[in-house]
């Protein structure tokens, strides 16, 4: 597999093409920000962390029957991937209330939420990720009805198989944001599923072990990473 040249680069993650056209080079990087990039920081061994917590992720949905862009992982930093056609819009699971939705409706953070709320936002960060639904979605073209329905589909099944894994490394998964594309015309899960991109708490002291200690200046981010990483089984190469 050749790499090539860089076709994008976000606030942690560095996308590559390679000389096959249907496939791409991910590259997790170092870097890590909050508040739609006001504060960035490079944290130690975040790249090769994530990177591989992803494709551990990434192998568990498959192994459930959810179709991921994921092909393998080709180094500590980087990962080969289908190359997809992005739909802008991203789903949000919330098992727990926190973050956004605390502010938004002022219920009690870590109030337990049956069922499950489902949420979508736009991809855009000049317009902050706002709040849409499915008609704003369709009249614009984001993503079509039949798209939409099944994104929630599958969001839901990965909630499924993700809550029972934290559950049994004694962790909720207070929730989390999901990426799909299209590939030969079937919807698939893309970009990555890392602590960067949900919410995950001891289940009995409530501690944080994902990016809001990042974002709150809690420190001992990696470490955090790495901790739930240990529960759920992933092992050092």
């Amino acid at each position: 597999m050749e790499k090539r040249q860089e076709l994008y680069a976000g606030k942690a993650k560095s996308v590559f093409a390679t000389d096959d056209p249907d496939l791409l080079i991910l590259n997790f990087r170092d870097d890590t920000s909050a508040f739609d990039g006001e504060r960035m920081e490079s944290l130690e061994r975040k790249g090769m962390v994530n990177n591989r917590f992803n494709a551990f992720i990434m192998e568990k949905l498959q192994l459930a029957g959810i179709p991921t862009h994921f092909e393998r992982r080709l180094s500590d930093t980087e990962s080969l991937v289908k190359k997809l056609e992005m739909i802008p819009v991203e789903c949000v699971v919330r098992n727990v209330a926190a973050g956004g939705l605390v502010k938004r409706l002022g219920v009690e953070e870590g109030r337990e939420l049956t069922p499950p709320t489902f949420e979508l936002f736009l991809k855009n960060d000049a317009l902050h990720d706002p709040m849409i639904n499915e008609s704003l979605a369709d009249t614009f073209g984001w993503a079509t009805p039949a798209q939409l329905a099944e994104m929630k589909s599958l969001t839901f099944k990965v909630n499924a198989v993700l809550k029972q894994l934290f559950a049994e490394g004694g962790l909720l998964l207070v929730d989390y944001k999901l990426e799909f594309g299209l590939f030969n015309g079937e919807i698939v899960l893309g970009d990555e599923f890392s602590p960067d991109g949900c919410r995950l708490w001891d289940a009995d002291t409530r501690e944080k072990f994902d990016k809001d200690r990042f974002r709150q200046g809690l420190g001992g981010v990696i470490e955090a990473y790495e901790e739930v990483g240990r529960r759920i089984g992933i092992g050092a190469d």
